[in-house]
């Protein structure tokens, strides 16, 4: 009988934990995954200026449930509520990334959109806005993706494609052109 009170109170220590019990735990167990936990928001996260806060929300969303129950693997459950909060802000941003049109399904996220006619009319624009860049010539197309989607700074892309800065705001400006007038013509397809 003692054996199983045993067991039960391992168990039932497992489900709730005091607070500084909690804290020892995400002090051992959460915090040395950092430096990936930055690196996993800083890759799926386009605006960088939030990561700090994104991370912070991360840290509460996880200690708040270790008071609950302590995960029993620590990196996955990390990882998971990173990704439900990252979902949850695109969410509420109402905001779809482009390099998220082809994963939009895998994600199996719902979607909150008054009607299925509006998720078609935005998967179809995103479908043309891609179109319309692979289109662009080569140079152009490099410059607009690096700058407009990958969100780099004008002299990494220089460096990257080795150009001079000029080259590449003129290659910008260029394929900014031929994209509004892929997208905003009578016919998008009609264009080469």
């Amino acid at each position: 009988m003692a054996e199983g009170s045993e067991t039960g109170r391992q168990s039932a220590g497992r489900a709730s934990m005091s607070a500084p019990e909690a804290m020892g735990w995400f002090l051992r167990e959460v915090l040395p995954l950092e430096a990936i936990l930055m690196q996993y928001l800083r890759h799926n996260w386009r605006d960088k200026s939030d990561i700090e806060d994104l991370l912070h929300d991360v840290y509460v969303r996880v200690y708040e449930a270790a008071l609950k129950q302590i995960p029993e693997k620590t990196k996955p459950f990390v990882f998971t509520t990173a990704r439900n909060l990252l979902i949850s802000r695109v969410r509420s941003q109402q905001i779809v990334p482009i390099e998220a049109v082809a994963d939009l399904d895998a994600l199996g996220m719902a979607i909150d959109t008054p009607g299925p006619d509006r998720n078609m009319i935005a998967r179809d624009e995103l479908r043309r806005l891609s179109d319309a860049i692979n289109r662009l010539p080569p140079h152009c197309r490099d410059v607009v993706i690096m700058r407009r989607i990958q969100d780099l700074p004008r002299s990494e892309i220089a460096a990257r494609l080795g150009l001079t800065e000029g080259t590449v705001s003129v290659y910008l400006t260029e394929g900014m052109y031929a994209l509004a007038d892929l997208l905003h013509s009578a016919d998008p397809r009609s264009k080469p």
